[in-house]
């Protein structure tokens, strides 16, 4: 079994870095199921030393010019040769038993994909509310979160892989995809509990309170405009690092 890592980039030099070792560290705690894989970063138009620092760090970097988070991960996957891959997220720190779930997930044989369930450090209150409403949804539904998706490569392929109409919630209807094709041939796409993710907290110290509500509010009120427009979702597009 080869497994690809998809890493995500844009303006990530303060924080590709420890990402980068999480993996390795990660990875090396999970010799034990034999399996070899490759980190592949790829670099969405960054204009900082992201792609240096993922060199440096041994991983193979990609470069997609196109600034969109479904055409950076749809460029991994591209050059990918896994027969699974890990999409992750460049803010975020792989844990060693997150990473044995998947791999255990993959030797059983029953499923052709996961998400995982984020921890958040250092949240307000009201967005502890929020991680864990999305939380619930994200389990009940099988919504992967954007953070860490885990699927069959060949059955990626197969569907379409990421909707590149969208810039933002791909990788929910991926998920949606994922679980239909499994659905049909009576295999699983599930959300992993045990060793949630760790993630950035950043946006809550990037924006205001009143930021966010408003990116919130535009998505429930005009959802498929919104996701169909960058300049709609600022809070993932307009560079703030």
């Amino acid at each position: 079994m080869h497994v690809s890592i998809i890493i995500p980039a844009f303006n990530e030099e303060r924080l590709i870095g420890q990402c980068l070792q999480s993996v390795a560290d990660a990875m090396a705690a999970n010799q034990s199921y034999g399996y070899s894989h490759e980190v592949i970063v790829v670099d969405n138009n960054s204009t900082d030393d992201t792609a240096r620092l993922a060199k440096q760090a041994g991983a193979r970097v990609v470069f997609e010019p196109v600034n969109q988070i479904a055409r950076a991960r749809a460029a991994g996957a591209a050059a990918a040769a896994g027969d699974w891959f890990i999409f992750l997220d460049a803010d975020c720190l792989l844990n060693a038993g997150l990473v044995g779930e998947i791999f255990s997930l993959i030797e059983q044989g029953k499923h052709v994909g996961a998400g995982s369930t984020l921890h958040m450090p250092n949240l307000p209150w009201w967005m502890v509310v929020l991680l864990r409403i999305w939380t619930a949804l994200s389990v009940k539904f099988s919504w992967a979160a954007g953070a860490l998706i885990a699927c069959d490569a060949a059955v990626f392929r197969e569907v379409g892989g990421f909707n590149q109409a969208l810039y933002a919630a791909e990788e929910v209807d991926l998920s949606q995809k994922l679980k239909k094709w499994g659905r049909a041939r009576k295999l699983g796409f599930t959300i992993l509990t045990d060793h949630p993710l760790e993630t950035s907290s950043r946006k809550v110290q990037l924006y205001s309170s009143w930021e966010i509500a408003g990116q919130f509010l535009r998505l429930i009120l005009h959802p498929f405009r919104t996701l169909q427009s960058k300049e709609r979702l600022s809070m993932w597009y307009d560079g703030r690092r």
